[in-house]
């Protein structure tokens, strides 16, 4: 399809000859995801679609405790240093955004009033800025109101370098100004093409400027509020115990009518993933468990007469190997895994190629994930635009063999294999998890066949996700050689999610390990085609970048990607939650309710 047809299709939907519906459905045939055929039509000035949920109760409260598992427990409350999952979630039952993303990839309005457009005039058309308008009388826990100037100020907070948030990248290169009381203005330095970050879903909470004011810079992490949060949600701060429980009550004052439905909430941490699901499917103790990283043969056996189910939900996630560039046996500076070193094996692209190699993705999904894990070679898997066809995944303990041989990497007595006095040992590390460390022994057994000596270390969860800068067992510090993570996808576009790969992201003791880049994987030209998507307004274009960085990280197997992992939760049959994979589970909490 030429540009001038396109236009044309654009013209028809606006004067109502062609519905939104059939335009998207038209580009998704045309391999365009969804959510993106969505903006085109923002960008040309037609109003986004929200999309409606069936609420139905209608008083607030009166649904009495809504209690929910979570197997990795919350270890704190600020949304702008949660580097975990768990924290994320944790903070998002007392933090809004301005607005989430719902399943299909729609923005909804949360502390907005509405969505920003170019028929309105609040969405430039040069892509340089997106002006917002806040709701009205919306106010904080402790009664005082929600302006301009929290938005402004968490602006502030989350940009500066002293403050070392893990959403400095969000708001580091824009500008926001205060139009009014309740109006702010988020400025690019360039035309934008995703304006849908500064403020929106998992990395837009926003934070109260009384309460955190004193706190910006360098004392951020003495701030009260990280543990006692003072939000605008549905649900007020009770009772806080790091990695074991987060304690909820209604909202008496929450800026919707007849919401939230239940008087408390109780957000349970620790335990395992299959006790989380035989909890809320079998017995039906709890209303809902988070992440059910089960085998999907334990799932189906616990729907059978349970009394919930394992809710699938699309989204962007992927299961994947971590390669370490850097040294995390050697101290300089007072730090390991320093960007001064490099590591002493994986530095040789045959030892990562074999590693590659051995990975056995279809017995991993075939015997551990099936239903809830999708074998790839891709980190982006998610939306179709964006996913590569140029990339490939095999294994064959055959060709490692060989790939190694060539490389001069030789067996010895033992079996290992060496080089100039150096054996391929390496310390694989994830946390504990069945299907997790199902697959570290399936890895390990290929990995014996071609000599490579691995030794397997499990973490316990709220240990390896943890946002306490001072433990040294965190999966961002990369204290060992290679390991095993989720990297959740928590927008319908790449740009967030591909940061991780940057050279001005890399994790170190500097930035409190707050930044993205785990593997201090670093590469020049990856930093410039990055930069060059974000400012690609032509969506074509764009998406062939964010293809070849893919490829990029991919074929020099910074990464070794094993399964693309929707979202699975298990719920409980009369819960209706709103779920979606491009946000927090807990985006839309303040719309759950018990049917009777």
């Amino acid at each position: 399809m030429n540009e001038q047809e396109l236009r044309g299709l654009i013209e028809d939907v606006k004067v109502g000859r062609l519905s939104r519906r059939g335009f998207i459905n038209r580009m998704v045939g045309l391999g365009l995801a969804v959510p993106l055929a969505g903006q085109m039509l923002a960008h040309a000035g037609v109003a986004l679609a929200q999309t409606k949920f069936d609420y139905k109760p209608t008083k607030r409260g009166g649904g009495g405790a809504l209690k929910l598992l979570w197997w990795q427990g919350a270890t704190l409350l600020n949304p702008h240093f949660a580097v975990g999952t768990k924290d994320q979630e944790g903070s998002r039952i007392f933090y809004e955004p301005l607005a989430g993303w719902d399943g299909e990839g729609n923005l909804v309005p949360v502390l907005a009033s509405e969505i920003p457009s170019v028929e309105d005039g609040t969405l430039a058309k040069d892509g340089m800025s997106v002006t917002w308008k806040l709701k009205k009388d919306v106010t904080w826990h402790d009664g005082k109101p929600f302006t301009a100037d929290d938005c402004v100020f968490t602006w502030e907070y989350a940009r500066d370098p002293a403050t070392a948030t893990y959403t400095v990248s969000t708001y580091g290169d824009v500008d926001v100004e205060k139009v009014d009381s309740h109006t702010v203005r988020v400025k690019f330095k360039k035309p934008t093409p995703f304006w849908a970050d500064a403020f929106v879903g998992t990395r837009g909470m926003i934070i109260p400027k009384h309460l955190f004011e004193a706190y910006k810079g360098a004392a951020s992490r003495d701030a009260p509020t990280n543990l006692k949060p003072v939000g605008t949600g549905p649900y007020k701060f009770v009772d806080f115990k790091p990695g074991d429980m987060v304690r909820g009550e209604i909202n008496p004052n929450y800026h919707e009518p007849n919401k939230p439905y239940f008087d408390s909430i109780e957000m349970k941490g620790g335990g395992d993933a299959v006790s989380a699901a035989r909890a809320v499917i079998q017995t039906g103790e709890y209303d809902y468990a988070w992440n059910m990283q089960v085998e999907d043969e334990i799932l189906q056996r616990l729907e059978k007469g349970g009394k919930g189910r394992a809710e699938i939900t699309q989204g962007g996630n992927i299961e994947y190997i971590a390669v370490n560039f850097t040294d995390p046996w050697t101290e300089v500076d007072g730090e390991r895994a320093s960007i001064k070193t490099k590591h002493p094996l994986l530095s040789d692209p045959a030892v990562r190629q074999a590693l590659a190699l051995l990975v056995d993705r279809k017995s991993v999904q075939d015997h551990v994930y099936g239903r809830t894990g999708v074998a790839t070679g891709n980190f982006v898997n998610n939306p179709e635009r964006f996913k590569s066809k140029n990339t490939k995944w095999e294994f064959s303990i055959d060709k490692a063999n060989q790939v190694l041989e060539a490389a001069g990497w030789k067996k010895g007595s033992d079996g290992i294999r060496a080089k100039d006095g150096k054996k391929l040992k390496f310390v694989f590390q994830t946390s504990i998890n069945a299907p997790r460390q199902k697959t570290q022994q399936i890895i390990k057994q290929a990995c014996q066949k071609a000599g490579i000596d691995l030794e397997l270390k499990s973490i316990t969860a709220s240990v390896f996700f943890s946002s306490d800068v001072a433990n040294p067992d965190t999966y961002t510090k990369f204290y060992c050689d290679i390991e095993m993570y989720t990297t959740t996808m928590v927008q319908p576009d790449p740009e967030q999610f591909m940061l991780q790969f940057l050279t001005v992201e890399v994790a170190t003791k500097e930035n409190k390990w707050q930044g993205r880049n785990i593997t201090r994987w670093r590469n020049p030209e990856y930093d410039k085609a990055f930069q060059a998507a974000q400012g690609e307004l032509d969506p074509v274009k764009r998406a062939a970048l964010f293809i070849k960085m893919n490829d990029m990280v991919c074929n020099d197997w910074a990464v070794i990607p094993v399964v693309y992992r929707p979202r699975v939760a298990a719920i409980s049959s009369r819960l209706r939650a709103r779920m979606s994979g491009w946000d927090n589970d807990l985006w839309a909490l303040k719309d759950w309710y018990r049917e009777a």
